[in-house]
């Protein structure tokens, strides 16, 4: 009777067990990876030991289902993927290596019962990717003086990057202060010191983010300024009359005295030095200078947006000057007069000359 009673308890038990309905009692929380990274999901099922547990990869829009693994063994032939299972057999690991932005997606855990019937949870991956600035951002940007300046940056990535303006050296942007957020700078009116370069930079967090420079040139009218408005030097020397000439585009620059335009020839030598795409130096170098080449001598430059000029006057002195005039002897009826003694010996040595 004993017998019989625990066989009774024994079959009950097993009838009981066999009703039993699988379920999926724990699976992995939604994860969040950058691209390269490892992730694992794990899926733990009950009562499925005479059912095929699978791993499904489903697309983001759920049209799309990719099956990975059944049970122990992987479908799917990539090194990146790897499965394991504890020995109960009651949990399936789903590990995927250097993480791609392809791998986005829901993870479907799935107890399949019947081919109408199945038990499913499901995982959320999503893949963090660093900031690419789009190829729809402004490179560059060329306007007139006073009119309005628009930079464009928009940037791709997960999470959503996040724009800044800086500008070269962090100077004051126009817009005020040294950064500004948001994916269009607008500058209502440029002046020719709002010229220079700008950084975008996007970031989210991944990595180290991203930036592009924008260069912002400014078309304004010639500015000419003289260093040396004066300067004097003796008979049959040499002279440089200077100007800085501050413009873009960059002009074309003149020399004049007396209204007639100068040339390289045997009483002048003209050179122009671009310092960069908005300044030139330009200087007149006067040849052996003669009595009818003191006087003033104008300085004109000009481009498509107006002209400016200033004058340099030239004035005769007696002494040489130096420079140009260095390392030269000044000679006179009773010897020569080093100019490296000083001005002032050569001027009283002139005067006792003369007064002979």
């Amino acid at each position: 009777m004993r017998l019989m009673g625990v066989i009774l308890v024994l079959t009950s038990l097993r009838t009981v067990h066999s009703q039993r309905t699988p379920t999926i009692s724990y699976i992995t929380q939604e994860q969040i990876k950058d691209i390269g990274g490892t992730v694992e999901f794990a899926c733990s099922v009950q009562y499925s030991q005479d059912y095929p547990v699978l791993w499904i990869k489903v697309s983001g829009n759920r049209e799309d289902q990719l099956p990975i693994s059944t049970n122990t063994a992987l479908i799917i032939r990539d090194s990146r993927f790897s499965l394991r299972s504890d020995p109960s057999g009651n949990t399936y690991t789903l590990q995927i290596k250097d993480i791609q932005e392809t791998d986005e997606g829901y993870y479907l855990c799935q107890i399949l019962i019947s081919t109408s019937s199945k038990i499913s949870a499901e995982v959320q991956l999503t893949v963090r990717r660093p900031p690419v600035i789009s190829d729809n951002s402004t490179r560059s940007v060329v306007v007139h003086e006073g009119q309005e300046a628009i930079m464009e940056c928009h940037a791709g990535g997960h999470p959503t990057p996040k724009i800044s303006w800086r500008r070269d050296n962090n100077a004051i942007l126009p817009t005020g202060g040294s950064t500004y957020r948001g994916n269009v700078l607008k500058i209502p009116s440029v002046t020719k010191f709002d010229r220079g370069t700008y950084y975008c930079v996007a970031d989210n967090g991944v990595g180290r983010g991203a930036r592009r420079n924008i260069n912002l040139e400014v078309s304004f009218a010639p500015v000419i300024t003289a260093p040396r408005p004066r300067i004097g030097q003796a008979l049959t020397y040499d002279q440089n009359l200077e100007c800085h000439v501050e413009a873009y585009p960059p002009p074309g620059i003149t020399w004049l005295q007396k209204d007639v335009v100068l040339s390289d020839n045997i009483h002048y030598s003209i050179s122009h030095f671009a310092t960069a795409d908005e300044y030139t130096d330009t200087t007149l170098r006067v040849l052996n200078i003669e009595k009818s080449q003191y006087g003033k001598f104008t300085c004109r430059a000009a481009n498509n947006m107006g002209s400016a000029e200033t004058e340099v006057e030239l004035f005769e002195t007696v002494v040489p000057i130096c420079p140009p005039a260095c390392g030269i002897r000044y000679y006179y009826a009773a010897g020569v007069i080093p100019i490296s003694s000083g001005p002032i010996l050569a001027l009283a040595l002139l005067v006792t000359l003369m007064a002979r």
